[in-house]
């Protein structure tokens, strides 16, 4: 009896490989912007920017429950 090997699917690995490094890049953005407080002064907040960090955080919320099987995708 022979044993077969899957064969290792290099098509799929390039795409994920693609798809990561395209996270990595939007994540080092964020993070840059965010140390640059979303580039706003502290003397110039006003709640419009509170609602759109809000947002951004409910985006990336459903994000990390998806990711981390939490929130609505908890088990």
């Amino acid at each position: 009896m022979t044993t077969r090997r899957a064969a290792p699917n290099y098509k799929a690995l390039d795409a994920f490989i693609t798809a990561k490094a395209e996270i990595d890049t939007m994540l080092e953005r964020l993070k840059a912007l965010s140390d640059d407080h979303f580039e706003t002064h502290p003397e110039e907040i006003h709640w419009g920017h509170v609602g759109t960090l809000k947002h951004y955080a409910g985006l990336l919320r459903q994000i990390t429950d998806s990711a981390f099987k939490e929130g609505e995708h908890a088990a």
